[in-house]
């Protein structure tokens, strides 16, 4: 779930000066201890964007112990995205994505825990995460990161309480990593496409004059949670998004052979009769990725059933079970022709 910013806001000219934003703060070696020094909003609680920062959200989205974020992007002015077919868009230097963490009040505002940045600069991509103080005043710059004991909800609204991890800027490679350089994950051409609220993001960019290159036709990776989807593609799209950053070629877990990518063809590469590299007690006993027809016998399910270190997937970002996914899982698994 994402917190929109007012409409008035969105839609905002792509010529506009953006006097709020502090480029040069963002391009600076050393971040700011206070995120409010980077401009990036008009207000102190973070939710009105200054020019050219605009808000957007994922078709299917990562979980994070049910929490629910709000995702903005901002362009410097004099400069575009690149539209790309496959993988992140091609995102200028001098950009930020910013995400914030929380969850959702009775009145609709967020109560934030934290909000991470990446910053695209000349040598590269760099993140960082802010924690906010207990009256959301302001986030200031956690570099080692931080334990925070967090009260949340569930989607059915059952209270949860989180041991929140804040990651330190070293464990962000952790899953923003490709071939060992730090990028994003989201902001992909196939997850943008979707209505998400009252426009398609991808088409929205585009007619701010943001993004340069978008064809009328550009690929689609549904919803996981639209029950009018396929089983299969929710399925596909759920591993897309939260395991894929780690599980494809380039990735952190590459050496598993296990590939998840919403594009990877169906069969051992997402594990459907594959078995373990070195999976070790991870594997539960159970002898491959996928049994068809056996959600039981798959140690991907037991995986994302378990809560437990060494055990678990994916194993950062998460402390509780996802249970809608796992049931989705086991759904997808038990369809299959054995």
């Amino acid at each position: 779930m994402g917190i929109a910013a007012p409409a008035a806001v969105l839609f905002l000219s792509s010529a506009a000066p953006a006097p709020h934003v502090a480029d040069d703060v963002l391009m600076a070696e050393a971040p700011p201890s206070d995120f409010a020094e980077f401009g990036l909003f008009l207000d102190a609680a973070m939710t009105r964007p200054a020019p050219r920062v605009t808000p957007y959200e994922l078709n299917s989205a990562l979980f994070s112990d049910y929490a629910d974020k709000a995702r903005f992007l901002y362009v410097p002015v004099g400069k575009t995205i690149d539209y790309r077919e496959e993988g992140v868009l091609g995102i200028p230097v001098g950009s930020a994505l910013v995400k914030h963490f929380g969850f959702t009040r009775a009145d609709g505002s967020m109560d934030m825990i934290e909000t991470r940045i990446l910053i695209h600069q000349a040598d590269g991509w760099k993140a960082y995460p802010y924690v906010w103080d207990a009256e959301d005043r302001t986030a200031t710059l956690k570099k080692a990161g931080a334990r925070l004991d967090v009260v949340g909800q569930d989607d059915r609204g059952v209270k949860l309480a989180l041991g929140w991890k804040v990651p330190n800027v070293n464990q962000c490679k952790g899953c923003h990593a490709v071939d060992g350089e730090l990028t994003p994950i989201g902001p992909k051409a196939r997850n943008l496409s979707g209505e998400t609220g009252t426009r398609n993001d991808l088409e929205h960019l585009a007619a701010l004059g943001l993004l340069s290159g978008l064809p009328g036709d550009p690929p689609h990776m549904p919803d996981w949670q639209d029950g009018h989807v396929p089983t299969d593609a929710r399925a596909r799209a759920y591993l897309d998004v939260n395991c894929a950053h780690c599980h494809n070629p380039a990735g952190p877990a590459s050496n598993s052979g296990l590939f998840l990518s919403w594009e990877t063809p169906s069969g051992p590469a997402i594990g459907i009769g594959k078995g373990p590299v070195a999976a070790g007690r991870g594997s539960g006993g159970r002898l491959v990725g996928i049994e068809p027809g056996d959600p039981d016998g798959s140690i991907l399910l037991y995986r994302m059933d378990s809560t437990e270190p060494g055990v678990m997937m994916p194993e950062l970002a998460r402390t509780q079970r996802h249970d809608e996914a796992v049931d989705l899982m086991r759904a997808w698994i038990e369809e299959m022709t054995p």
